[in-house]
């Protein structure tokens, strides 16, 4: 009998999964359905959230960003006069000063823009 119940426990253990150390999100929606990236003073406080890989994703589930701050701002694209669209993560995005805005770089692209040289 004992040894029943030994390999019983062992059994259920090994069943178990053990849940894999995840990092940290890059934003979290809390209960409240606000979006919060790591700009945000909410960031570290908040315990209850879901996670997002962006802060457009995030608001695109019903989500909205905190007061004084814009989720359109984290999710432009800008298509330069040249033609080249250039998302957040371009060196070229903060230098380019005539454009025309697009939500995604799908849209930028699919307006007839290209994607800048890596």
């Amino acid at each position: 009998m004992g040894l029943f119940l030994g390999l019983s426990l062992s059994l259920s253990q090994a069943a178990e999964p053990k849940a894999a150390p995840s990092a940290e999100p890059v934003v979290k929606k809390s209960d409240s359905g606000i979006c919060h990236d790591k700009s945000s003073a909410s960031f570290t406080s908040t315990k209850k959230f879901t996670a997002f890989t962006s802060m457009d994703e995030c608001v695109k589930t019903g989500g909205r960003a905190p007061n004084g701050q814009t989720a359109a701002a984290e999710s432009m694209v800008k298509k330069s006069e040249s033609g080249i669209c250039h998302d957040k993560t371009s060196p070229s995005y903060e230098r380019t000063k005539k454009f025309t805005e697009f939500k995604t770089m799908d849209e930028c692209v699919k307006s007839g823009g290209t994607a800048p040289k890596k």
